[in-house]
């Protein structure tokens, strides 16, 4: 089987997922996130397109329900042994074959725990889901069951963090190696996407984020691609991928001689970056981060250049979306802890004079100050 895990590992994360619905007196978990089955079993797929539920029974037993194409991924991948198969059809009721798995299971009048908030659980879905249940068993919101333990990371998954971090610095020597101007968008992608896979890394969870010129200014992903000016500017956010499991980085690289704006702006954000790093203390909330980032911004009178987050949880994670939960944004609650992965991003995006500046790299959390993933420095890029 393709594991990336030991038996014993995963064992030990359906326990505590276990302890932790006893805890919530739920007799079972409805498992839509394929975050979610990968850390309880190895099971790796996007088959969670369509739908496809994990059932976790508070005694440890599971039952994969999915489509005939992942009855073989199920197998190759994962420590499940009970795989239903649900067919497809024009009348196909998978959710009410899911019932009728609980029924096997005595779960009629138990608590059971669904992780609505998933982009395996579509709106349609999830009230065909409630239908089929509906005056079976009650259903209680455990979104955050397996995410709430799937945030500090093990050693095993520290070295699958560690290598997708010297991947993204692999990518980003070769979107420094090409950039300058003339530079074509497309080749720096192909370049970095091909140091992730040349390391034996993974797609990214979502599309790697590169713009140029004004469009360096956003800090999503569009499609469209163009060379670089004489005078320019470059904001990337990629990630190395690991075993899915992400470091991220960002940098702005300047091509030819930035203006005296973008070097303030660039200050701001290596000053905001070592104080958020500072903050990241265990026992404290993880809220402090984001608030450090935001002093030094607006003492720099950057109030309205910033963003209301600047970073948020990274590990495992499958598309559309490597953001992992929590988010580092104001009055976040969450407490850090040592082997927490966190990825910190600087984002400056002044519209007014067309200048954008980013800066972020992961960390890990330590028992005293958190730890750098990268090799790379963090002194701005000139090209």
């Amino acid at each position: 089987m393709a594991l990336h895990f030991s038996e014993q590992e995963l064992a030990g994360r359906r326990s505590r997922a276990c302890d932790e619905m006893a805890s919530r007196g739920l007799d079972g978990l409805l498992i839509f996130r394929q975050e979610s089955m990968f850390y309880l079993s190895g099971y790796d797929s996007f088959g969670y397109v369509y739908f496809q539920c994990l059932f976790l029974s508070a005694d440890g037993a599971m039952t994969l329900l999915t489509r005939s194409a992942d009855l073989r991924q199920a197998r190759h991948t994962s420590v499940i042994d009970d795989i239903r198969i649900w067919v497809d059809g024009p009348d196909a009721t998978p959710a009410r074959e899911l019932a009728q798995i609980l029924d096997e299971y005595a779960m009629k009048g138990k608590r059971l725990g669904v992780e609505w908030d998933s982009y395996g659980l579509t709106a349609l879905n999830g009230q065909r889901l409630s239908a089929a249940l509906d005056g079976f068993c009650t259903l209680e919101n455990a979104s955050d069951l397996v995410s709430r333990l799937r945030l500090v990371k093990s050693p095993a998954e520290i070295t699958y963090v560690r290598r997708a971090a010297e991947l993204a610095d692999d990518a980003l020597d070769e979107a420094v190696a090409l950039t300058g101007p003339g530079a074509f968008e497309g080749d720096i992608l192909a370049a970095m996407q091909s140091a992730v896979f040349r390391g034996g890394g993974d797609d990214p969870a979502n599309e790697t984020i590169i713009g140029s010129g004004p469009d360096a200014l956003l800090c999503r992903y569009f499609t469209g691609r163009r060379h670089l000016d004489a005078a320019d500017q470059l904001t990337l956010e990629w990630a190395g991928v690991y075993r899915h499991y992400h470091a991220c980085m960002m940098r702005t690289i300047t091509i030819g001689p930035p203006p005296d704006r973008q070097l303030a702006l660039y200050e701001a954000a290596r000053e905001a970056l070592e104080v958020v790093t500072a903050a990241l203390l265990p026992g404290r909330p993880v809220g402090e981060a984001f608030d450090a980032h935001a002093t030094v911004l607006d003492r720099h009178g950057l109030a309205d250049h910033r963003l209301n987050a600047c970073g948020y949880s990274l590990g495992t994670t499958f598309a559309p979306n490597w953001m992992d939960w929590p988010m580092l944004y104001h009055g976040n609650p969450v407490l850090a802890a040592p082997d927490m992965i966190f990825f910190l991003h600087m984002i400056i995006f002044d519209s007014d004079a067309g200048v954008a500046m980013t800066l972020g790299e992961t960390v890990r959390v330590t028992d005293t100050t958190p730890e750098r993933l990268s090799r790379s420095s963090l002194d701005l890029i000139r090209r």
